[in-house]
């Protein structure tokens, strides 16, 4: 687990293969650079022995790699094309090794990352891994599944409480690594402070807001909370991995 205090609050990332699942195919990191920036990613891989732990370790040394070599984000829009840059460039490393190894193929992975910089946080998403803000003692979801029962629900088809207990539930509209373009969802919000969690779909399917906002709203060390939120998750059944990054802004 990484766990540090930094310049303005601490972060912490995790993951745990859950009480199903014999792989662990989520990935995820925290991490903060010498000018106090803070990057939260999380990739839940798909393909199971076609590699989906392979696609998402791709995703999360490529934007590592990039947020550690990067000096300074100058302004938000260059920010936000540093992140369409390094997405599509994961995008394209995980594409090329399925296409160039039959073993490979149909290896994919999801992607949510959350980069702050001072005032404002650029978001990304690819699939259905989620970010929440957490402020005023409210959880608020920043990033919107792309799964074939949100479509459903952003049309009309389907009411918002069929979402949980539809049959296509878990079938995504997007993903990073399947196709050599990528249809990229970034956008740019104030930060004020937040508490912000990234994670992949083993914690929210298994752990309800209520409970999210219970942790979330305690008073243990953030290291404590991302270990409870994990044990909550394997608790209620544990039916895929689960992956957690958090960031706590210093009061």
């Amino acid at each position: 687990m990484a766990n540090k205090k930094y310049l303005y609050g601490r972060y912490a990332a995790k993951t745990d293969t859950g009480k199903i699942r014999v792989n662990n195919e989520d990935r995820v990191t925290a991490l903060t650079n010498t000018r106090g920036n803070i990057l939260l990613v999380v990739c839940d891989g798909m393909g199971g022995a076609n590699k989906g732990d392979l696609a998402s370790t791709l995703a999360i040394d490529i934007l590592s790699s990039a947020f550690n070599e990067k000096d300074r984000f100058q302004t938000k829009f260059l920010a936000k094309r540093w992140m369409a840059n390094t997405i599509r460039k994961a995008n394209s490393a995980i594409f090329k090794q399925a296409f160039n190894n039959p073993n490979y193929n149909g290896m994919g992975t999801t992607l949510t990352a959350v980069l702050i910089v001072n005032d404002y946080m650029v978001v990304a998403q690819v699939g259905d891994s989620r970010a929440y803000s957490f402020r005023a003692r409210s959880l608020n979801q920043i990033t919107e599944d792309q799964t074939y029962v949100q479509y459903l629900y952003r049309i009309g088809e389907i009411k918002k409480e069929e979402i949980a207990t539809h049959p296509k539930r878990h079938v995504l509209m997007n993903a990073l690594g399947i196709y050599p373009s990528l249809d990229l969802d970034i956008k740019v919000y104030p930060y004020l402070g937040d508490t912000i969690l990234v994670c992949s779909d083993g914690l929210y399917n298994n752990v309800p807001d209520k409970d999210l906002l219970s942790i979330l709203r305690g008073s243990d060390s953030l290291d404590q909370k991302v270990n409870e939120l994990i044990s909550l998750a394997n608790a209620n059944g544990g039916s895929d991995n689960i992956a957690v990054a958090m960031w706590e802004a210093n009061e």
